[in-house]
């Protein structure tokens, strides 16, 4: 009789395993996780090198697994570590965050801790007045560079983010709307090149991107 009883003792654990791993597997990914997903974070994690050059203005390399950055300008040339952020590095660490944030944003809505990400809703986008999938992130009113900022973010049914509102310390009214075009595929990393308003010229536009992979 023991026999029997081993058997199904190793198929009630089989089964009980097979339905924790269906568990996992069927686990909804949050919005933030699938726009970022959309956008390759998945590779993010092989990524050793991350070369761009912001509005033609500073050029960046970044070492996301050491925290090394490099900045050149027309002027200066300057190394630090975000790991060892001091009164001297701190303006430069600024603009890198700042730049960093216009590269990766979809990245940061999962990387960034404290902010809020409200439920998704049909919007109509402001600039291509389409109807559109929309978010808004909110950071918290303390802590960081830009507290209480808030972004209304528009993305399509594939989770790309084509067009945001950025709204400084959470004012009903935005600062800047601007658009996301020009995706280009990095290494599987896909970033939007051009960031266009609707009036005039106006384009805040990445070149020389470069991503290197392990």
């Amino acid at each position: 009789m023991k026999k029997p009883i081993i058997l199904l003792f190793i198929f009630i654990v089989i089964a009980c395993k097979q339905k924790q791993e269906t568990k996992v597997a069927q686990k909804e990914l949050s919005i933030a996780e699938k726009i970022a997903n959309a956008h390759g974070f998945e590779n993010w994690k092989h990524v050793s090198e991350i070369a761009f050059n912001f509005n033609e203005k500073r050029s960046w390399t970044w070492h996301p697994k050491t925290n090394d950055i490099t900045l050149i300008t027309e002027n200066d040339t300057i190394n630090y570590n975000r790991k060892s952020v001091d009164s001297i590095s701190e303006k430069t660490d600024k603009a890198f965050i700042n730049d960093k944030f216009w590269l990766l944003i979809p990245f940061q809505l999962v990387w960034d801790k404290g902010t809020s990400i409200s439920a998704p809703v049909k919007a109509e986008a402001p600039i291509s007045k389409m109807e559109i999938n929309k978010i808004t992130l909110t950071y918290p009113n303390e802590g960081g560079y830009t507290p209480g900022d808030a972004y209304d973010i528009y993305y399509n049914d594939n989770y790309i983010i084509k067009e945001w509102a950025f709204r400084r310390g959470n004012k009903p009214e935005a600062g800047l709307v601007n658009t996301f075009e020009n995706h280009q595929d990095f290494n599987g990393i896909k970033i939007a090149l051009d960031h266009k308003k609707t009036e005039g010229d106006w384009n805040l536009k990445f070149t020389n991107v470069k991503v290197t992979l392990d």
